[in-house]
């Protein structure tokens, strides 16, 4: 999969066309994350993830989207842009949409959006924020077991996995990555917030 016009026109005529579903939940912060698709050194179409610096005091370690809060006075666009530069120091995108809002057990509802980075942007990760960043090809979430489904006895919804090489990347990030494959790759309208967290998500 290259990252060229064509790939871009696609992603935008299908998510300017997605019925989106925005949480009304007031009790729930609001966070905006980044699906950054971005060129790598062979051309293909990526995006970027990150593994979060064992040094933050939320969510240490784990595997996420760039993004974090959204501050007053922003929207979740602007919020998405805002980390996508604190975090890997990438500015030259365009905005090509949004995904539905998804709500976590460790109390946010996160608004996932999706930027073009334009070709042959250099990425640098932030010690204080990132631990590590990848260049992770689309094509990765279109394999045979994408996605797993995973019964979990806490709760009666299955746990929703993304694959990236060897690992799994678990749901909320599995969760918008499914649904960025569906809605933005394919135009098919699919719902994730039904998908479950992991256990060490929900604080």
């Amino acid at each position: 999969m290259v990252h060229d016009q064509s790939l871009h026109d696609r992603l935008y005529d299908n998510l300017s066309v997605h019925p989106r579903l925005s949480g009304e939940d007031r009790d729930l912060r609001h966070a905006a994350v980044a699906v950054a698709v971005i060129d790598d050194d062979r051309g293909r179409a990526c995006y970027l993830l990150t593994r979060r610096a064992p040094t933050l005091r939320v969510h240490s370690g784990q595997w996420a989207l760039p993004g974090g809060r959204v501050d007053p006075g922003e929207n979740a666009v602007e919020a998405a842009c805002r980390e996508l530069d604190e975090e890997l120091a990438v500015t030259r995108v365009e905005v090509l949409g949004s995904l539905d809002d998804y709500s976590t057990r460790s109390g946010y509802r996160i608004t996932p959006v999706v930027l073009w980075v334009a070709p042959g942007t250099s990425v640098t990760p932030s010690p204080d924020e990132v631990a590590e960043v990848h260049r992770v090809p689309l094509t990765e979430l279109e394999r045979d077991d994408a996605p797993q489904l995973v019964e979990f006895e806490e709760s009666d919804r299955p746990i929703i996995r993304m694959p990236m090489g060897d690992r799994w990347i678990n749901a909320p990030t599995a969760a918008m990555l499914y649904q960025f494959r569906e809605v933005a790759l394919h135009g098919r309208t699919t719902r994730v917030a039904h998908y479950e967290q992991p256990r060490f998500a929900w604080k």
